[in-house]
């Protein structure tokens, strides 16, 4: 009888076993790479949004003080994580990122055990919840570096036009000379000539950030077209032109702008951007605006320096405390 028993029981062991597996096995193929991006890409935008929003209270929640600068740093960091991740464009990599950030977090952690206004208690158990998210980001990292997943972006079409008492040659030559173009593109802060064909830009980002690409000039038409595009592994990917049209009657030029970009983040992106102020159809409008200003009268008008009601926390963090 004794072997009987035993006999059953293994055979229930290996059953019990076998459904287990089973169901493991249905619930890593119960989410496909998409989803799995697409999960992880909304966390980590949810996460960066609560850092960037409310910085003290999420320092207060987790133990660690207030630390606000820090905290919307690591959120920016998680918002491009998740755009990324949204993107499904090399979302394996996207994937890692996480990994590394999570790593860095912990470090943080580790370093905020040191500071006067730290709770330990609440640290060991943010810790605790940020292991598992970082044993997460690292199953995703090998599922997605692996995956076949890669979709072709949404690309966003821009055109705006203007008319600017100005020659073409004057308008296309103030416009070719690329260090000028931070001086009415707001969002700029540089642009430097690394040949007669390519440049290198510095763009603000949202909070306090910064992005960088590389761009090359493909047509160049004297007082009459600029076209260009930024080089391929730039952080942001687009293409454009500017068309220099003299206006009838000898009123000026006509300066028409066509853009076409990716949005990290496809579409989700977007209008991300839009909420932060970022979105390129805006901008393209207000640049437009600010170069007729500055070619007609020398200078672009602004509002810096004017008293004004106090900013609002989302106001502070895209603007750095200016007025645009």
């Amino acid at each position: 009888m004794a072997a009987e028993q035993r006999s059953v029981e293994a055979v229930q062991y290996r059953e019990s076993n076998g459904e287990r597996s089973s169901l493991l096995e249905r619930i890593n193929g119960g989410i496909d790479d998409r989803q799995l991006a697409q999960a992880i890409g909304w966390f980590s935008i949810g996460l960066g949004v609560t850092e960037i929003l409310a910085p003290r209270t999420l320092g207060r929640a987790i133990g660690v003080g207030e630390h606000p600068s820090v905290l919307r740093l690591l959120g920016v960091r998680e918002i491009m994580s998740g755009l990324g991740l949204l993107s499904e464009r090399k979302a394996g990599t996207w994937a890692w990122s996480r990994v590394a950030g999570d790593a860095m977090d912990l470090a943080l952690l580790g370093a905020a055990t040191q500071s006067e206004d730290a709770h330990p208690q609440r640290i060991a158990m943010a810790a605790t919840a940020l292991l598992g998210v970082a044993a997460l980001d690292v199953y995703s990292g090998r599922k997605l570096a692996s995956s076949p997943l890669e979709t072709v972006p949404p690309r966003v079409h821009v055109t705006h036009s203007i008319t600017i008492n100005a020659s073409p040659d004057t308008v296309y030559g103030f416009w070719r000379n690329l260090e000028n173009l931070p001086l009415f593109m707001r969002h700029v802060e540089s642009v430097s000539a690394t040949n007669d064909k390519t440049s290198h830009w510095v763009v603000r980002a949202p909070g306090g950030t910064t992005v960088e690409w590389d761009a090359e000039i493909v047509e160049d038409r004297e007082a009459e077209q600029l076209s260009w595009r930024t080089l391929p592994d730039s952080e942001v990917l687009h293409e454009g032109t500017v068309i220099f049209e003299a206006a009838p009657a000898g009123r000026g030029t006509i300066v028409r702008v066509e853009l076409n970009y990716e949005p990290p983040g496809g579409l989700v992106g977007r209008q991300i951007a839009k909420v932060f102020g970022q979105e390129p159809e805006q901008q393209v409008k207000d640049d437009v605006r600010r170069l007729k200003q500055l070619i007609e009268t020398g200078e672009v008008a602004t509002t810096d320096g004017q008293s004004h009601g106090a900013r609002s926390l989302l106001g502070r963090t895209t603007l750095g405390g200016r007025l645009s």
